[in-house]
């Protein structure tokens, strides 16, 4: 009996044909075919490669996503921030130097611009005025003025980075950090120096930072006494950190491994690092 058009024969269909064409057909053996192998097509491999590439352009789209996610926003933001201050940490060259300018390219001091997170005066005395120090230190106490101003005077031509856009080139002078930590016996081997300020602002430096050769406990500018309005009697002068680190109006500085509050802007949520 021939097969009808379109159906497979007894013999394609792997059952046994029998002599009488009445006799029922009985199963035989499957017939096997070695599988063909094959490499995919050029148009297979494309597909491939578009469908990675489509997905790497929907890479961040979907973290877009998970930050408007308000659950995870927070934590995303945070750990994102912290992985940021960890590599800028690790990156930081304690020897080298931040850039220097000649005189002539220093921004007049009446164009320095005048910042402060609350007040521009918080009113100090300065007759009364000291720098108590506490902590890991050998030599805690009450410091004056002057005797920071023993130290070897440092002045430099830097540049001031402010966080919200702006920067100029200033002229400070003061005592670098390194030498007053020594004076008072720091722990070198501690993890930060706190300060407190008179303006209630407050601060922390990691201590590689605080003990780079350009970070300055800060009493002068453009060769004069440090104004009201810029800090005085003592501030930060770090060259190698953004503005919102240079604390200004100093009245404690601690020297600790363990800090409640890393800073006033980084409590915010600002970067606890922020390296230039």
């Amino acid at each position: 009996m021939k097969p009808k058009a379109g159906e497979l024969s007894p013999e394609r269909q792997g059952r046994a044909v029998s002599a009488d064409p009445a006799a029922p057909l009985k199963p035989t053996e499957p017939l096997f075919v070695p599988a063909k192998i094959t490499s995919p097509s050029i148009d297979e491999r494309r597909l491939t490669h578009v469908s990675r590439r489509e997905l790497l352009k929907l890479t961040p789209l979907l973290i877009m996503g998970a930050f408007a996610i308000p659950t995870v926003q927070e934590s995303l933001l945070k750990k994102g921030l912290g992985f940021s201050d960890w590599a800028s940490a690790r990156l930081f060259r304690r020897g080298h130097l931040a850039p220097t300018f000649a005189d002539s390219q220093v921004t007049p001091f009446e164009k320095f611009p005048i910042n402060g997170y609350d007040v521009e005066d918080p009113g100090v005395i300065f007759e009364q005025w000291s720098l108590t120090v506490s902590g890991l230190v050998q030599r805690p106490g009450d410091y004056r003025l002057p005797q920071i101003q023993s130290l070897p005077r440092m002045r430099q031509n830097t540049r001031h980075v402010c966080v919200e856009g702006w920067d100029v080139i200033g002229r400070f002078g003061g005592a670098r950090l390194s030498d007053f930590l020594a004076m008072i016996g720091a722990d070198a081997s501690a993890r930060f120096i706190a300060v407190s300020c008179a303006d209630d602002y407050y601060e922390t430096l990691d201590m590689a930072t605080a003990l780079h050769p350009q970070t300055l406990l800060c009493y002068e500018m453009y060769d004069q006494p440090l104004t009201r309005e810029h800090g005085a009697p003592l501030r930060l002068n770090i060259p190698t950190k953004v503005g919102y680190k240079q604390a200004k109006y100093l009245t404690d500085l601690k020297v600790t491994n363990v800090v409640d509050k890393v800073g006033y802007w980084e409590d915010q949520g600002y970067s606890s690092f922020y390296g230039l």
